[in-house]
């Protein structure tokens, strides 16, 4: 929090871990905020945080006057829960018959009776369109083509991003209807390759933002050794997420992000870098000829070559993420969700027909599934152990299980952990905390025991964006475990150094776009 006019700012406790942009209640006394896979709610004078309802992740929120809070679930579609707590329920409901992927950046109008959200049609910004709908007859509007990240301002406005331009439209607040055309109000302002724009504003007129224009998010693949000193791979800046290096050290399989996010192969010798899938979250198989990966909501594998088109492995009712494979090619760890136990690990066995879609024998099942979020499930190299992430503590440490169980649970982390990695020899375990590299000496046979966790090394890598740090390792570990394959922001990265504050902003929007009244 810091004070526009002493320009102090301090630390809010209890907001560790937030991962999504904080939302001010409607009277400025409480703030909203998304960790630990939960909605929280704090006072801004402070106190401990209260939690409004679990969810593991959004892509924006809004706090109603009527106090209810309304978060945009993408496919789910726009959902609203009492700020005092409770149950998410949906408001609006994806039209995917007409092509509509999600729904996004909701807020809501004054009086709470219509709500403004980014309809998306493809991961290109320039295909969503802005949407009002009515929530007493469920009735909607197109306010703007190839816009995101709605906000209305009291003086008459709606005012929405577009690639990295502030645009406002003239609208009527009790017809829910443009009523004049489009003009750019606000130039430079950053704005995130998903559509979010770093900007806001009071209701008394004033406008923040953070300059910068659209987001590329340039990063490098660094290789780093168990003493921290690095050295850079020889592939190209790219949006890199999810590095997986091959069983025999050659190549590495990345996820890039785009208007499409894509999987591309690196051949380490060649210095090649190869598409292989529309998808992303991929996995080697053991033998290192095919890979997994998501798209959409299921989990499909194809040959790392590209040789011949992608299989289905598993089709789920929410969308399914896969994360390790046992070392024998038999099982296949993934991640998946309810609204009871959230997010959850199940496993997949592969002794089916790998050439046939939903063969017998390869049916998928529920390995941990609790209240609490499951998530990052590891084989060890000999088959026999699970690591995993859980917030059952109350906060996010990193466990071992018997696999297929049951047996005792080992807690490995000791003050927060996410992101766990077996060494090939089975003898250690990595994870991370915040920019620490973590490891822990591991006995796995015959029966399992752990060290006391040090720190490897400390650097500024990148982890995932969003809910996707807990869920999914950005690093890997090399076959001789030697050395780390991390991600970094690249030289030419975009770093945000300052906010601007914009005052008396409403009289400069009227001068530049009149209302007509």
């Amino acid at each position: 929090m810091r004070d526009l006019q002493s320009q102090e700012g301090k630390p809010l406790a209890g907001t560790e871990g937030a991962i999504c942009t904080p939302i001010f209640s409607p009277d400025g006394q409480w703030l909203a905020f998304l960790a630990d896979g939960k909605l929280q709610k704090i006072s801004i004078t402070g106190g401990a945080p209260v939690t409004v309802t679990p969810v593991e992740s959004f892509t924006g929120a809004s706090w109603g006057d009527d106090d209810n809070i309304v978060i945009g679930m993408n496919a789910r579609g726009i959902l609203s829960v009492s700020a005092a707590g409770g149950s998410l329920e949906p408001i609006t409901k994806v039209d995917t018959p007409n092509g509509e992927l999600g729904h996004r950046f909701p807020h809501v109008l004054p009086g709470a009776k219509a709500v403004l959200f980014a309809a998306t049609f493809s991961e290109r910004v320039a295909d969503t369109k802005i949407v009002v709908q009515d929530l007493r007859t469920s009735e909607r509007h197109v306010v703007a083509q190839g816009g995101t990240y709605p906000h209305y301002v009291p003086a008459g406005y709606v005012v929405y991003a577009q690639a990295g331009t502030l645009m406002a439209v003239p609208f009527d607040l009790e017809r829910l209807q443009v009523t004049g055309a489009a003009a750019p109000v606000a130039e430079n302002v950053l704005e995130t390759g998903q559509g979010a724009s770093e900007f806001g504003s009071s209701r008394s007129g004033s406008l923040v933002y953070v300059p910068g224009g659209v987001e590329v998010n340039q990063r490098k693949l660094i290789w780093v050794d168990r003493k921290g000193a690095a050295q850079p791979l020889a592939a190209p800046p790219r949006p890199y997420e999810f590095p997986r290096i091959s069983p025999d050290g050659r190549r590495v399989v990345v996820s890039i992000r785009g208007a499409r996010t894509t999987l591309w192969v690196f051949d380490i010798a060649r210095e090649t870098l190869t598409q292989l899938a529309v998808a992303s979250y991929p996995v080697w198989t053991p033998d290192g000829k095919r890979v997994a990966f998501a798209f959409q909501q299921n989990i499909f594998w194809k040959p790392a070559d590209g040789s011949t088109s992608e299989v289905l492995l598993a089709a789920t009712e929410s969308p399914g993420f896969p994360v390790s494979w046992s070392a024998d090619n038999r099982f296949l760890s993934f991640l998946t969700s309810t609204p009871e136990t959230r997010q959850d690990i199940w496993v997949l066995p592969l002794d089916g027909d790998p050439r046939q879609a939903g063969a017998e024998g390869r049916k998928p099942s529920p390995w941990l599934a609790t209240r609490s979020n499951e998530t990052a499930p590891m084989f060890s190299p000999d088959g026999r152990w699970l690591a995993y992430v859980s917030n059952e503590s109350g906060r996010y440490e990193v466990y071992v299980r018997p696999y297929p169980g049951p047996g005792e649970k080992w807690q490995i982390s000791s003050e927060g952990g996410r992101q766990p990695a077996w060494a090939h020899s089975g003898r250690e375990l990595f994870y991370r905390i915040g920019d620490k590299m973590m490891v822990v000496d591991v006995t796995t046979g015959p029966s399992f025991s752990a060290g006391k966790p040090r720190i490897l090394f400390e650097g500024s890598y990148t982890h995932a964006a969003g809910p996707a740090e807990v869920l999914f390792s950005n690093y890997d570990i090399s076959p001789d475990d030697q050395r780390l394959l991390m991600v970094q922001e690249s030289d030419a990265a975009m770093a945000a150094t300052q906010i601007n504050v914009v005052l008396n902003w409403f009289e400069e929007l009227k001068q530049k776009v009149p209302t007509g009244k």
